[in-house]
């Protein structure tokens, strides 16, 4: 029995063994799902209330109030609190709002042309012009407009259904230029019971040129027509990065890479994490526009959310999804497909998990699913009945009891038996009476006391000693132990 128990624990440690490389898997070249779930979208609109006092006839007091788009882009949410980072561009503007309500609101009552623009404009008309410079910014004491500007910004996390609202956010560090980093929190404090899902940051840039990465956000709201983006890039040459950027460049030359990104730049992608490629963590944010486009790097996000006193930190969803996404990428789509729905129960509407749960689900149990393939290689093994080796044990014990048992009787009537009992004493023999006894077996023996006759054939009679009975040789006259005479 003690020989199963040990090859019982044998096998349980050949199993362990055998699954710890499941467990010790690295991610795989060119993976970007550790960031996506983190990536969304940063919308920012500044509302103006303006307030025109038309003095030109009758007081009036005209109101008006305008939503004037200010940025939009890609944010990355850096811990489970709801942190994000964007580019100081996405989420502030250097124009200014008031410019664009006083052209508005001029154009409305007066019926006048002036473009809708962040331009100051003259008129013809020098009273209506008068008044017009009077409105514009900076207020002074004969302003003819009351302006009041309020920057609403809103997050839409990349969930399912899609949020319609997102969640409202404040500006608490803005970077000293537009391709800055900004660093966002929610209004309401931390969203949800356990937060959302983060991104991990890099250590640092890669310095090799060519390092391939990918860029990762989206091209409007998030939605079942919106999916995140993701499109492949290879930092150019650089090492030592700053605020103006590490280029982009295909080292086979195949795409302008800076034109490609440019533009996606230009449609929603600005602001949008870049990804590593060699650990899928974020090394930095796409910047630019146009016909070109660069990448800040991750010390200067870091150092933005340390201004910021914001601490980027993992959560528990990412723990989960991690762990899950490990095994899917093991292909044990069984263990993934219930990792993948632990991250839907902290957080239901994760697009990417559920996404990958759905994949789990189609190959579990198939040819590819690595955990059924062992299963399947372990299941003989396994459905062997355990009654022979029981039954076997058994005799095996009984063989071994038998023949100790057969080793005891024997080794028990090897020994010498019982020694007799002595007889009891009786009365005091006469020592004087030099009694004679003689033996007779196979030859003659004499007492000491008789003569020593000679047997037939001419052997003499082997006597011994009447005091003490000790054997006497042919010859002797006293005993040699007790030294009583022979003769008497």
């Amino acid at each position: 029995m003690a020989r199963l128990k040990a090859l019982a624990g044998g096998a349980a440690a050949v199993l362990v063994l055998v699954a710890a490389p499941a467990m010790a898997h690295e991610h795989p070249s060119g993976i970007t799902d550790l960031v996506t779930p983190a990536v969304v979208r940063v919308e920012a609109v500044s509302r103006v209330d303006i307030t025109l006092l038309d003095h030109v006839g009758e007081l009036k007091h005209v109101e008006r109030s305008y939503e004037v788009p200010i940025g939009t882009g890609t944010g990355t949410v850096v811990n489970p609190d709801g942190a994000v980072v964007t580019l100081t561009r996405v989420v502030s503007s250097d124009q200014d709002v008031a410019v664009y309500a006083a052209n508005k609101i001029f154009a409305e009552h007066f019926k006048v042309k002036i473009p809708a623009d962040f331009e100051r404009h003259k008129l013809k008309d020098d009273l209506l012009d008068h008044h017009l410079k009077e409105c514009y910014p900076p207020k002074t004491d004969t302003a003819t407009c009351i302006v009041d500007v309020t920057t609403d910004i809103t997050v839409f996390p990349n969930v399912s259904p899609a949020d319609p609202d997102g969640f409202k956010a404040k500006l608490v560090k803005a970077g000293a230029k537009p391709d800055s980093p900004a660093v966002l929190t929610p209004l309401g404090g931390a969203v949800g019971s356990v937060g959302l899902p983060t991104a991990p940051l890099a250590d640092k840039v890669p310095d090799q040129q060519g390092s391939p990465t990918n860029v990762a956000g989206f091209l409007g709201r998030p939605g079942p027509a919106v999916q995140h983006t993701v499109e492949i890039a290879h930092l150019g040459k650089g090492g030592v990065q700053g605020e103006s950027g590490r280029p982009f460049g295909d080292p086979e030359k195949k795409v302008d890479e800076p034109v490609k990104l440019g533009g996606l730049a230009d449609r929603g992608l600005l602001g949008a994490p870049v990804i590593g490629d060699k650990d899928g963590h974020v090394i930095g944010l796409l910047v630019g526009g146009g016909k070109t486009a660069r990448m800040i790097g991750v010390r200067e996000i870091t150092g933005a959310l340390a201004k910021a006193g914001v601490a980027p930190r993992r959560g528990a969803i990412d723990a989960a999804f991690e762990a899950a996404l490990s095994r899917y990428h093991s292909r044990y789509y069984t263990e993934a497909a219930t990792g993948f729905q632990r991250v839907l129960e902290l957080y239901p509407g994760d697009v990417v998990a559920a996404t990958l749960l759905k994949t789990s689900l189609s190959k579990r149990g198939g040819p590819e699913d690595q955990g059924a393939r062992r299963a399947a290689a372990a299941e003989p093994e396994r459905s062997t009945p355990q009654w022979p080796l029981v039954l076997a044990a058994g005799v095996l014990f009984l063989a071994v009891t038998a023949g100790a048992y057969l080793l005891w009787r024997r080794r028990g009537s090897d020994e010498p038996g019982e020694l007799p009992q002595p007889v009891a004493a009786g009365p005091p023999l006469d020592e004087g009476a030099n009694q004679t006894v003689v033996v007779r077996r196979s030859q003659q023996f004499q007492m000491v006391g008789q003569a020593q006759p000679v047997a037939a054939g001419g052997e003499p009679v082997i006597a011994f000693c009447v005091s003490c009975g000790m054997r006497l040789g042919a010859g002797h006259r006293f005993c040699g132990y007790c030294g009583h005479p022979v003769e008497t």
